[in-house]
C-alpha cells in the first residue's frame, strides 16, 4: 500500500489541472503553466477539486511510479500557485555577486569572475548588506528546475571543511573538521 501515491492532492483556487489524451497533465496557475507526461499505466482523475492518482496492479514498478507521479503532481500545484524560494549565501573575504537580468556575475575567489546563465523560468535576485554575506536568491515555478540551478551554483565553490568559505544554502549547518594542531 502506498502512502504518498494514496493521498489526494487539493487543487486551489485559481490553479486550473488539464488531463490530455496522451497522459500530459497539464498545470496553469498565476506563477505560470507546468507540464508532465506521466506513464499510460497510471490513471489520474480531478473530481471536485480534487486530484487522485492510482495504479492498475500491485507490481513493484506500478508502486513505484504511483508516489512518483503523485509528488510530481503536488509539486507542480504548489509552484504555480505559491512558487519556490532557495537561498544561498556566499561565505568568503571578497566573494560578490551580481544579478544583470538572467545573468548573474560571481566574484569566487577565482583569477577571472563567472557568469553564470540562469534558465528563463528562474528569477534571481542578489542582496548584499554591511557586515554580512552576500545573499542570492532564486525563485521559480518549477521544483526540479530551482534545484538543479541551485546546485550547478554551489557547485561552482561548495564550502571547504576548514573554515567554510564557499557557496552554502541560508541555514545550511555545516560539519567543521579542526585543523592540524601546532606539535610541543
Amino acid at each position: 500500500m502506498s502512502r504518498i501515491g494514496n493521498l489526494p492532492i487539493e487543487v486551489p483556487g485559481g490553479v486550473s489541472v488539464d488531463v490530455a489524451n496522451d497522459n500530459v497533465i497539464t498545470v496553469k496557475g498565476p506563477k505560470g503553466e507546468l507540464k508532465q507526461k506521466v506513464d499510460p499505466d497510471i490513471t489520474v482523475k480531478i473530481e471536485g477539486g480534487v486530484l487522485t492518482v492510482s495504479r492498475p496492479t500491485e507490481q513493484k514498478r506500478h508502486k513505484a511510479m504511483h508516489g512518483l507521479y503523485r509528488s510530481l503532481l503536488n509539486n507542480m500545484i504548489i509552484g504555480v500557485s505559491e512558487g519556490y524560494t532557495i537561498k544561498q549565501e556566499l561565505v568568503g573575504v571578497g566573494y560578490k555577486a551580481e544579478a544583470k537580468g538572467q545573468i548573474l556575475e560571481l566574484s569566487l575567489g577565482f583569477s577571472h569572475d563567472i557568469f553564470f546563465k540562469l534558465p528563463k523560468e528562474v528569477v534571481v535576485e542578489t542582496k548584499t548588506e554591511r557586515r554580512s554575506n552576500p545573499v542570492i536568491t532564486l525563485t521559480s515555478a518549477d521544483k526540479q528546475l530551482i534545484g538543479q540551478v541551485a546546485a550547478k551554483i554551489r557547485s561552482l565553490r561548495p564550502p571547504e571543511p576548514y573554515k567554510g568559505k564557499g557557496i552554502k544554502f541560508v541555514g545550511e549547518q555545516l560539519r567543521k573538521k579542526a585543523g592540524k594542531s601546532a606539535s610541543v
